[in-house]
């Protein structure tokens, strides 16, 4: 069993930051204050991939949006916290409310506020088009772009490196039937 192998299947969580990696970073602002973000379905589904292969999710974002409340209510994402740009307290917060160590943790980002987070997670992962300094930390970098599914490629990677994926997708389609 090779050391990544070892390190992924002690994954208990997938933490995500938002702004870069479940959108491409764009926000639209309206004449009336009304902010819009494009998130991508392919996220949403990654997140059900992961629940059914027992994973929990978490979102931390630097920035506060209505728009990432709205979204994580649609996944089912209890855990979020939304306007932190120090990520450190509400990752301790989480890693205390669900008993986990570092080790159990999985931290998608993709700019400077993610490095300290990503530095303490188990398994730092970049997406795509994050800056080179937080490329250089992560152990996996996603070959899509932040907003373009990059979420749902890490779940999958995690879960094919860990040989569930096939399990989890087994779940997911009883869960389905089931509703």
């Amino acid at each position: 069993m090779s050391d990544l192998h070892k390190k992924l299947t002690k994954i208990k969580m997938v933490i995500t930051d938002v702004d870069g990696v479940l959108t491409d970073g764009s926000i639209y602002k309206g004449s009336n204050g009304m902010e819009l973000k494009r998130f991508n379905v392919s996220d949403g589904a990654g997140v059900a991939i992961a629940r059914a292969a027992h994973l929990k999710t978490a979102m931390i974002s630097g920035r506060y949006s209505d728009a990432t409340e709205e979204r994580a209510k649609e996944l089912n994402i209890e855990d979020v916290y939304n306007g932190s740009l120090n990520k450190i307290g509400p990752y301790e917060e989480i890693k205390s409310k669900h008993n986990l160590k570092d080790e159990n943790i999985a931290f998608i980002g993709d700019d400077l506020i993610d490095i300290p987070v990503m530095e303490l997670a188990g398994v730092p992962i970049a997406v795509n088009n994050a800056v080179d300094s937080v490329k250089e930390i992560a152990i996996y970098i996603t070959k899509t772009n932040g907003g373009d599914g990059a979420f749902r490629e890490a779940v999958t990677w995690i879960l094919n490196e860990t040989n569930t994926y096939e399990k989890a997708l087994i779940a997911l389609r009883k869960t389905i039937d089931q509703s």
